[in-house]
């Protein structure tokens, strides 16, 4: 029994001697599969640093010009709310257009000025034959006048001699003076109603003669008759006053391209060669358009604020659509809302509102004949900008300026080759301009750029992404730190 449990120890002694030689022999083995068990664990437990979000990057002047950036200085403004209209340029009635009209009942034997002429005042449109009865008798009843007069003044010297004598009473030559009188009214009033159909004062003349009139030349309207620009005439203006204004109209010169004087362009011919008309039928329409309306169409909701403007006399801002800019002078002039319409378009449910707006033109000679050029025409396309509120103190930017990021909107200020993204506060904005607060985010004076802000995120993730981020610098000795390390 004891040499049973001897040979037990032995063996057990023997085994544990062997395998502790075992181990010594293989310790570097072992140790480096414990190593190896070990670095799952230790790396879990290891937490990443954590990273700062980029916000500078750096771009070269190559990069800067294939961008077109530009950077101004910020500095507080006043900048004006506005609310955005359509509109259209439309004829402005009474001036821009004006029609020409038959005098009296004829024929149109000859016409002088087609679609795209252009006319000065006291030119020739239209030659009638006349066939109205009335022009007709009016002739005839001057004639006979005219001839009544000259009876009665012969009538009259030889019964002042009479009366003298005592061979007539006087009586009778106080009857003649008052017959004389009223053939005088009876003259001048159908001088002035041939005046009025049309007929100059020669013509008439030549009526008193006897040679009636068969042809009538009807011309474009003179200088302050109703749909010019040029000043009204007074009530008291004589006969001969508006003959000069008829046979001497202003001239009609080109300067520099720019025509001076006042000219019509023949829009539309209503009547065609031969056509008989009445009196008072529509020959053509001349337009002239210096002074057009810009018509603005708002809907209801927006009243109070167009109101407001025409009250106080807010200036418009005005976008004309496929305005050549580059070829005509500046247009120095200010848009006010002149008045609002009182009725509702039942169609699309707006009310049209009206600006004034004074025209350029220049001119170029063909074939002997002046032709005008308009900058802006009836029927072009415009956007309207109506100030509703004024924002003062605040920092004015490019739409393109600014980039958004969910409820973050960032600007970027540029030092060199360097730009810094900027968190800003956005108070309003439209299709053009940023409205950004002026709460200390951005210092009056710093250069900010005024586009490509889309781009410069991009360029600024894109450098963040790539591991060596703009804003990090290397000293001397070989240590990467960031701004203010």
């Amino acid at each position: 029994m004891k040499t049973r449990r001897l040979l037990f120890g032995v063996i057990g002694f023997a085994l544990v001697a062997g395998l502790a030689t075992s181990a010594w022999f293989s310790r570097e083995q072992l140790s480096r599969w414990l190593t190896v068990q070990a670095a799952p664990a230790a790396k879990a437990d290891e937490r990443p640093a954590p990273i700062q979000e980029a916000k500078m990057l750096k771009l070269s002047p190559q990069a800067r010009k294939n961008l077109g950036l530009v950077a101004k200085a910020a500095k507080p403004q006043t900048y004006w709310r506005t609310i955005q209209v359509p509109g259209a340029i439309i004829d402005r009635p009474g001036r821009s257009d004006r029609g020409v009209t038959a005098p009296a009942v004829g024929a149109v034997v000859q016409v002088h000025a087609f679609p795209g002429d252009t006319v000065r005042p006291g030119d020739r449109l239209f030659t009638l034959r006349l066939f109205s009865e009335y022009l007709q008798n009016t002739q005839s009843e001057l004639f006979k006048a005219t001839r009544e007069t000259e009876l009665l003044k012969e009538q009259r010297v030889l019964l002042a001699k009479a009366a003298k004598s005592g061979a007539v009473a006087e009586s009778k030559l106080i009857e003649l003076d008052n017959q004389l009188r009223r053939q005088s009214a009876a003259i001048q009033a159908y001088r002035q109603d041939l005046l009025t159909r049309g007929l100059k004062a020669e013509q008439i003349d030549e009526v008193t003669e006897g040679n009636f009139v068969s042809t009538i030349e009807v011309v474009s309207p003179p200088v302050g008759q109703p749909g010019t620009t040029g000043p009204s005439p007074s009530r008291s203006s004589s006969i001969e006053n508006q003959k000069t204004k008829i046979e001497n109209p202003p001239t009609t010169q080109l300067i520099d391209n720019r025509v001076e004087g006042l000219t019509y362009e023949v829009q539309d011919l209503k009547v065609d060669l031969g056509q008989q008309v009445q009196a008072g039928q529509l020959l053509s329409v001349l337009s002239n358009h210096h002074s057009l309306y810009i018509e603005g169409h708002a809907f209801k909701q927006e009243a109070p604020y167009l109101e407001q403007a025409a009250q106080n006399g807010w200036p418009v801002q005005v976008e004309f659509a496929e305005d050549d800019q580059q070829h005509w002078p500046a247009l120095e002039q200010s848009f006010q809302i002149r008045h609002l319409a009182n009725a509702i378009d039942p169609a699309n449910r707006t009310f049209d509102f009206f600006i004034p707006l004074t025209n350029q033109s220049r001119g170029y000679e063909k074939d002997g004949q002046t032709f005008v050029v308009w900058r802006f025409r009836p029927g072009q396309r415009v956007r309207l900008h109506v100030p509703v509120e004024e924002l003062q103190d605040v920092l004015v930017l490019p739409s393109a300026a600014i980039v958004r990021e969910g409820p973050e909107a960032y600007v970027f200020r540029q030092n060199g080759d360097l730009f810094n993204r900027i968190s800003v506060h956005v108070m309003y904005e439209d299709r053009l301009n940023v409205v950004v607060a002026n709460d200390g985010s951005i210092t009056s004076g710093l250069y900010l750029a005024q586009n490509a802000a889309a781009s410069l995120n991009r360029v600024l993730k894109a450098q963040a992404a790539s591991g060596m981020r703009a804003d990090l610098h290397v000293h001397a000795d070989g240590t990467v730190h960031a701004p203010g390390q």
